[in-house]
């Protein structure tokens, strides 16, 4: 089933990510981490669907995105980044496997880390972040999607990688996090591990993971 929703908020968040909140239709619910199917409603663009994740809580009254746009590619996020208040999206239901299974570390690689954002907030919310762990690659600090507020949420257990410039706030690594850097980073690997990025970056994660002794099964990602 299909919902024609509002946009009633757009705020950006960073150079090419923005935030858009929008009306809620009765009766639908989703889980942290879950996504939908998304259309922009315009013309010529009705059928043209991509997932997006949800970021809202649970039970707050509106739905919200946190986007990024890739102008270049002339698609979906480009045409999303040309909306404005007023104008409306098409969802479907909601759909998903990556749902919180307990403390553990998060591995995200840039606009992945979106799934990410309701679980923490959940928790967050809820008084049960505990010892959870981000680990947040990005190419430039200016890519840092809710960089102050995963550190509020977070603290010392937000850990962020820059891989195409150098800074003297965060740790820098050439190219994709590496076996040996999570082999540093992690000091136990009998835990879930959750992973969201590109798909290379997922699959270099995933087996680096394994290699380490990380159970198979404890890896949520989306299938």
């Amino acid at each position: 089933m299909s919902h024609t929703v509002i946009i009633e908020n757009i705020e950006r968040v960073t150079h090419d990510v923005r935030k858009y909140t929008f009306e809620k239709p009765v009766g639908y619910t989703f889980e942290p981490g879950q996504a939908t199917e998304v259309a922009v409603d315009k013309k010529g663009w009705r059928d043209e669907k991509r997932p997006f994740t949800f970021t809202s809580l649970k039970k707050s009254d509106h739905l919200q995105f946190v986007i990024k746009s890739y102008p270049d590619h002339n698609g979906v996020t480009e045409q999303v980044s040309k909306l404005e208040e007023g104008d409306a999206f098409i969802i479907d239901e909601p759909w998903g496997t990556i749902q919180y299974q307990g403390p553990g570390v998060f591995l995200a690689g840039g606009a992945g880390v979106t799934p990410f954002i309701a679980i923490f907030r959940d928790l967050h919310k809820k008084g049960e972040i505990g010892d959870n762990k981000l680990i947040f690659s990005n190419k430039t600090e200016q890519d840092i999607i809710l960089k102050d507020e995963f550190s509020k949420m977070l603290g010392d257990n937000f850990i962020n990688v820059i891989t195409d410039e150098h800074t003297d706030q965060y740790i820098n690594l050439d190219g994709f996090i590496d076996k040996e850097f999570l082999a540093e980073q992690i000091d136990d690997f009998d835990q879930p591990f959750y992973v969201c990025g590109p798909p290379a970056f997922n699959d270099a994660m995933m087996k680096y993971l394994k290699e380490l002794g990380a159970d198979p099964n404890e890896l949520v990602f989306e299938e």
